[in-house]
Protein backbone atom coordinates (compact mmCIF):
# COMPACT_ATOMS: atom_id res chain seq x y z
CA UNK A 1 0.00 0.00 0.00
CA UNK A 2 1.30 3.44 -0.90
CA UNK A 3 1.26 5.51 2.29
CA UNK A 4 2.04 8.67 0.35
CA UNK A 5 -1.32 8.47 -1.42
CA UNK A 6 -4.67 9.73 -0.29
CA UNK A 7 -8.24 9.47 -1.50
CA UNK A 8 -10.15 12.72 -1.85
CA UNK A 9 -13.76 13.08 -2.98
CA UNK A 10 -13.97 15.15 -6.16
CA UNK A 11 -16.28 17.68 -4.49
CA UNK A 12 -13.75 18.19 -1.68
CA UNK A 13 -10.87 18.52 -4.14
CA UNK A 14 -12.83 21.09 -6.12
CA UNK A 15 -13.46 23.16 -3.00
CA UNK A 16 -9.81 22.94 -1.89
CA UNK A 17 -7.92 22.61 -5.17
CA UNK A 18 -5.06 24.90 -4.10
CA UNK A 19 -4.40 22.79 -0.99
CA UNK A 20 -4.72 19.54 -2.95
CA UNK A 21 -2.20 20.73 -5.55
CA UNK A 22 0.16 21.89 -2.77
CA UNK A 23 -0.04 18.44 -1.17
CA UNK A 24 0.90 16.79 -4.46
CA UNK A 25 3.64 19.29 -5.29
CA UNK A 26 5.26 19.85 -1.89
CA UNK A 27 4.63 16.54 -0.12
CA UNK A 28 5.00 14.46 -3.30
CA UNK A 29 1.73 12.67 -2.66
CA UNK A 30 -0.52 10.99 -5.16
CA UNK A 31 -4.11 12.09 -4.72
CA UNK A 32 -6.85 9.83 -6.03
CA UNK A 33 -10.01 11.72 -6.91
CA UNK A 34 -12.99 9.64 -5.84
CA UNK A 35 -16.67 9.57 -6.79
CA UNK A 36 -18.92 7.20 -4.86
CA UNK A 37 -15.86 5.51 -3.34
CA UNK A 38 -14.43 4.69 -6.78
CA UNK A 39 -11.26 6.28 -8.13
CA UNK A 40 -11.89 8.47 -11.16
CA UNK A 41 -8.50 10.14 -11.70
CA UNK A 42 -5.20 10.81 -9.97
CA UNK A 43 -3.09 13.88 -9.39
CA UNK A 44 0.60 13.04 -9.38
CA UNK A 45 3.83 14.97 -8.86
CA UNK A 46 5.00 16.67 -12.05
CA UNK A 47 8.21 14.62 -12.16
CA UNK A 48 6.17 11.43 -12.43
CA UNK A 49 3.97 12.95 -15.10
CA UNK A 50 7.04 13.96 -17.10
CA UNK A 51 8.40 10.40 -16.86
CA UNK A 52 5.10 9.03 -18.12
CA UNK A 53 5.20 11.48 -21.02
CA UNK A 54 8.85 10.68 -21.84
CA UNK A 55 8.20 6.94 -22.26
CA UNK A 56 5.29 7.50 -24.61
CA UNK A 57 2.26 8.10 -22.42
CA UNK A 58 0.17 6.28 -19.85
CA UNK A 59 -0.38 3.08 -21.82
CA UNK A 60 3.34 2.56 -22.45
CA UNK A 61 4.19 3.47 -18.84
CA UNK A 62 1.60 0.97 -17.55
CA UNK A 63 3.11 -1.77 -19.72
CA UNK A 64 6.61 -0.99 -18.45
CA UNK A 65 5.52 -0.89 -14.81
CA UNK A 66 3.42 -4.07 -15.07
CA UNK A 67 6.62 -6.04 -15.56
CA UNK A 68 8.01 -4.69 -12.29
CA UNK A 69 5.02 -5.13 -9.99
CA UNK A 70 4.20 -8.32 -8.12
CA UNK A 71 0.61 -9.48 -8.74
CA UNK A 72 -0.25 -8.86 -5.05
CA UNK A 73 0.84 -5.19 -5.42
CA UNK A 74 -1.72 -4.46 -8.13
CA UNK A 75 -5.01 -2.77 -7.23
CA UNK A 76 -7.81 -5.24 -6.65
CA UNK A 77 -5.48 -8.14 -5.86
CA UNK A 78 -5.83 -9.92 -2.52
CA UNK A 79 -3.15 -8.88 -0.03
Amino acid sequence: MDHSAENVPISEARANITDVIASVRLLRRCVYLMRRDKPQAALIPIELGELVRSVGGPDVAATILAGHVKPTDQPGSPA
